[in-house]
């Protein structure tokens, strides 16, 4: 199952569901790195009787090899499947796993708990309807429980079954477990998890697994398999709003015509009123079709075609609606658990994908990151791998959508780096950006045409890039003077002039810098709106960056130079002993050193630095613009 199968939906097997009419309940297992989630998984697919004899005999041998039990069985074993898992006694990947019992069938996600696949545990809680949290009775409450923890909350799993584990090894002592659980139950009230149940366990042994254990007889709740039988979780998905977000449109011959997918909410009878979004056209429903014929009705989470009885346009993409109408949004607040080892970086372009829509996206402005130790909100400028924080995206164009408080499956998304192809966060909607409604763009009367004019001119920005010592300030600096002295009106933004003022807050790491060619880009945007040619001298080392600068500006108005002068010429030159001093581990992040320097593919035009002149290449980049008819 890939991360999008997971984030984005909770496929059901309606076949499956008619022949056998036991709910299911999908769980998920959390919690820190060697809490017991993988033993307490196989000792509930042990204690169900759901193995075969080829199974307990594979487990048998296997525990005199590679257990951790001595000569007993070793649960584990039954779920941690790849070599890496068995060598290093921890869970890598997100193990499924399937038993049944005569009440209810079980779907059961084992999760890592190490902090580096914190992205594979959000992947199994995201289409769960309860997480079992492992805490070691011996530990409490740790800081990746709270994350895990925060990560359920965002995901919307509102059931969780706490399993005190290892309580052998803390003397079965009631008191522990007493302090285990208000803690936690503190914890999961400031996140918003309202139906908790605390058991005391020794997954090892079986206690309080699948029946009440002697060893702890002040214990009186229910065992983990009672409340997992027990324990409702439909949190009345029916009763919903229906959406049913259009797969493909099932044409096979002139006379059909319908729209095939999966009702994530709400029910839906033929007859009913639908509206089409995002186009806001209105029909009935004529029909409801599967494979086994038609149907009365289509209730959540089931796989149907569904006929209109209009010919109106909809399609992939599209989400056919009734009730109160879902958001219809191009700017939205949102959660982001970030997966991804290079940091998000605003103003980079993403592929958002929810349910059956792929939109272009971009993050338009950071709010904060979550202090997983404290649950509080923090000022960032990015957010790193496993971290989590509140972004606001701007999209291609408008979303159907809900916010995943109310609907898990419109309200979820992943962002997808559109290079490398890799999922660089999951994503849970909040809200609409509202956009203010009392400030508008004043037109001046004296727009850059005027003012180009006056001057005789044509804008623009000359983005000056390269290496430290490349020789930029000062070839800037030449083609200013030149200016100046052919009567054009100029300015000249350096990167280090910069750094005294406006950009003095900012340091050199990844996200930094591109804040920094963001106020820089905005400033030459001002300044090329006033007629002028602009010269902006800056590192800039991430293409990705300065194709966001580029953006800013109208066509033709920016010009990318790459003061292209070899890296060992510029170490040789070394004018401020920067080199030297990052070669002696002094300074960090210094590009050419231990951070990398991307050249532009298609600059406008490219200076070699090594064999040309200041004066030369000013005078090239003096000719450039007479050339193209800027003066």
């Amino acid at each position: 199952m890939t991360v999008h199968d997971a984030v984005i939906g909770r496929t059901r097997d309606a076949a499956e569901t008619r022949a056998d009419q036991r709910p299911t309940l999908r769980l998920v297992t959390c919690g820190s790195v060697d809490d017991g989630k993988s033993t307490l998984v196989g000792r509930l697919l042990y204690d169900s009787k759901m193995l075969l004899d080829d199974q307990l005999d594979a487990l048998t041998a296997d525990s005199k090899v590679a257990g951790t039990a001595g000569a007993a069985l070793d649960f584990a074993l039954l779920v941690d499947g790849l070599q890496a898992e068995r060598e290093q006694g921890i869970t890598i990947d997100v193990a499924y796993r399937f038993f049944a019992t005569r009440r209810r069938r079980f779907v059961v996600a084992d999760t890592p708990g190490h902090v580096q696949y914190t992205r594979n545990m959000a992947t199994g809680a995201s289409h769960a309807d309860l997480a079992v949290v492992l805490i070691d009775a011996r530990k409490g409450v740790v800081s990746q429980t709270r994350r895990h923890c925060h990560i359920l909350a965002l995901l919307g799993v509102r059931h969780v079954l706490l399993a005190v584990n290892k309580m052998d090894l803390a003397g079965f002592d009631a008191g522990c477990f007493t302090t285990i659980s208000l803690a936690f139950r503190a914890m999961a009230e400031r996140l918003g998890i309202t139906d908790v149940q605390c058991v005391p366990v020794a997954a090892r042994d079986g206690d309080n697994i699948n029946h009440l254990s002697a060893r702890m007889p002040w214990y009186d709740g229910p065992s983990v398999m009672e409340h997992l039988e027990s324990v409702d979780v439909t949190d009345g998905i029916d009763r919903r709003p229906f959406r049913f977000p259009v797969q493909w449109v099932n044409r096979p011959n002139a006379e059909f015509r319908g729209f095939s997918g999966r009702v994530v909410s709400g029910t839906i009878h033929s007859g009913d009123p639908v509206v089409v979004q995002p186009s806001g056209r209105r029909s009935r429903i004529s029909g409801i079709v599967t494979a086994d014929g038609r149907l009365p009705q289509a209730i959540s989470g089931q796989s149907v075609t569904l006929l209109l009885a209009d010919e109106i346009d909809a399609s992939r993409g599209d989400v056919l609606t009734s009730g109160p109408p879902p958001m219809v949004a191009d700017h939205i607040a949102a959660h982001l658990i970030w997966f991804d080892d290079e940091a998000m970086r605003r103003d980079r372009r993403y592929v958002l994908k929810s349910g059956t829509s792929s939109i272009g996206a971009v993050v338009s402005a950071m709010k904060h990151r979550v202090s997983i130790d404290t649950l509080a909100p923090e000022t960032a400028l990015t957010l790193e791998a496993n971290e989590i924080g509140c972004v606001d995206l701007a999209l291609d164009r408008p979303l159907v959508c809900d916010s995943y408080r109310d609907n898990r499956d419109l309200g979820s998304f992943i962002l997808i780096d559109p290079l490398s192809r890799r999922t660089v966060a999951a994503g849970l909607i909040d809200a609409p950006v509202q956009r203010p409604t009392d400030i508008s763009w004043h037109a001046p009367d004296v727009d850059k045409a005027a003012r180009a004019r006056i001057k005789q001119q044509k804008p623009c920005v000359l983005w000056l890039t390269g290496f430290s010592g490349a020789g930029k300030s000062t070839i800037a600096n030449l083609v200013d003077r030149r200016l100046c002295g052919m009567g054009r009106h100029s300015a000249l933004l350096d990167g280090d002039n910069l750094r005294h003022g406006i950009n003095r807050d900012l340091g050199f790491l990844p996200e930094a810098r591109m804040e920094n060619i963001r106020r820089v880009s905005e400033i030459a945007a001002l300044f090329v709106d006033a007629g002028l040619i602009t010269l902006v001298c800056l590192i800039s080392p991430f293409r990705a960056d300065r194709d966001a600068a580029r953006r800013r500006f109208a066509s033709g108005e920016f010009i990318e130079v790459h003061i292209a002068t070899p890296l060992a010429t510029c170490e040789a030159r070394d004018p401020k002993g920067l080199y030297k001093r990052a070669r002696a581990g002094e300074l960090v992040d210094f590009t050419g050193v231990d951070q990398a320097y991307e050249p532009p593919e298609r600059p406008e035009i490219t200076i070699d630095g090594a064999t040309l002149s200041a004066e030369a290449a000013a005078d090239m980049i003096v000719r450039y613009l007479q050339d193209h008819h800027y003066f």
